[in-house]
């Protein structure tokens, strides 16, 4: 059986993903789950994610800002606490259209989560090295 952890935000080391996006993750494997990988990324204004599909289902929730998500070549406004559900293998980005820094809440329905890109077909593992906003 897993450990309870308590997690506190501003103790958690955050990872440059590129073009000034940062993500901090919070629950996953390492934590002793084998249910879900959760984590917080944050965006500048103007930055848009690539367009990218993830091998399992996904939520995320905006914490802060405004901005729009595309999923599914379907464009929508989002503001806080919008949440999105996107099944895996769906194509989709979030792109920050506001004024100050959009907060994104995200959480994943497993452990071993992969972003493939639209663009090239490049399949990373999720927030390695090759994870980047940059593309």
């Amino acid at each position: 059986m897993a450990e309870t952890k308590y997690l506190r935000f501003g103790e958690q080391t955050p990872i440059e993903r590129g073009n000034g996006a940062v993500s901090w993750p919070l629950v996953g494997g390492a934590d002793g789950t084998d249910a879900f990988t959760a984590g917080v990324s944050q965006f500048p204004p103007g930055l848009e994610v690539p367009l990218h599909a993830h091998n399992v289902e996904e939520m995320v929730t905006v914490l802060e800002g405004a901005g729009e998500c595309e999923i599914d070549g379907v464009v929508r406004p989002v503001e806080p606490f919008d949440t999105t559900f996107i099944p895996g293998g769906v194509t989709h980005c979030f792109r920050n259209t506001g004024a100050a820094p959009m907060k994104i809440l995200w959480v994943y329905a497993t452990t071993n989560v992969t972003r493939t890109f639209a663009a090239t077909g490049e399949t990373v593992a999720h927030l390695s090295g090759d994870d980047l906003i940059a593309r």
